[in-house]
């Protein structure tokens, strides 16, 4: 088998491309430090991996989003100090957790999201609109029974996307005292229209 072969064998092979860039930069810095040990190194493109998991990236970008986060602990911290950076709370593991924010941020922020034109959409759901109207008619029938006309209106202003500030300034109160209305408004229709649910 060839050597370059033998390198895209060993690149197409799971786990095996963080290990390939991890030495390549490695060897790209000149005088080689210790090198990390391979656990270490699995360990760590496990811990970013669920980092990407629960910030909901793209699956198809986490392995380069791994290997920025090596590239930048490469420019930063020590290869021997590697394996403190899940065990010790110190100035390597949150030079690592600085690497994971500033990938992911970078990421979410290169998002794009396009709406489609209404007239491109085959399927207008106009059934869908009568039953969404219909809920929201039951909700607002709801609130008039049960929330006083402040926690119905602070309801409606945070619907319309008014913040909790903005709120406050318009009724003139503090931020707490409309977070803490908004939160008992949503929980008496929770449990009227639980309630309700049953008797049906």
């Amino acid at each position: 088998m060839s050597r370059s072969a033998s390198i895209l064998t060993a690149a197409g092979r799971p786990g095996r491309m963080v290990a390939m860039v991890l030495g390549t930069a490695l060897s790209t810095l000149g005088a080689t430090p210790a090198a990390p040990a391979a656990q270490t190194v699995t360990d760590l493109s496990r811990y970013c991996t669920a980092c990407w998991r629960n910030a909901r990236l793209p699956a198809d970008c986490w392995t380069d989003c791994t290997q920025e986060v090596f590239t930048r602990l490469l420019e930063r911290v020590p290869t021997d100090a590697w394996a403190r950076t899940l065990k010790d709370e110190g100035d390597e593991r949150r030079e690592f957790l600085r690497a994971i924010d500033a990938v992911k941020k970078r990421v979410q922020r290169g998002r794009k999201y396009v709406g489609f034109p209404d007239d491109s959409v085959a399927d207008v759901r106009p059934l869908a609109d009568r039953e969404r109207a219909e809920v929201r008619e039951e909700l607002r029938r709801a609130a008039a029974e049960v929330l006083s006309d402040r926690q119905q209106q602070i309801l409606q202003w945070s619907a319309e996307g008014f913040s909790v500030q903005e709120i406050a300034d318009r009724l003139a109160v503090g931020p707490e005292r409309v977070s803490d209305e908004k939160y008992k408004a949503i929980r008496k229709l929770r449990t009227h229209l639980h309630d309700r649910m049953i008797s049906a």
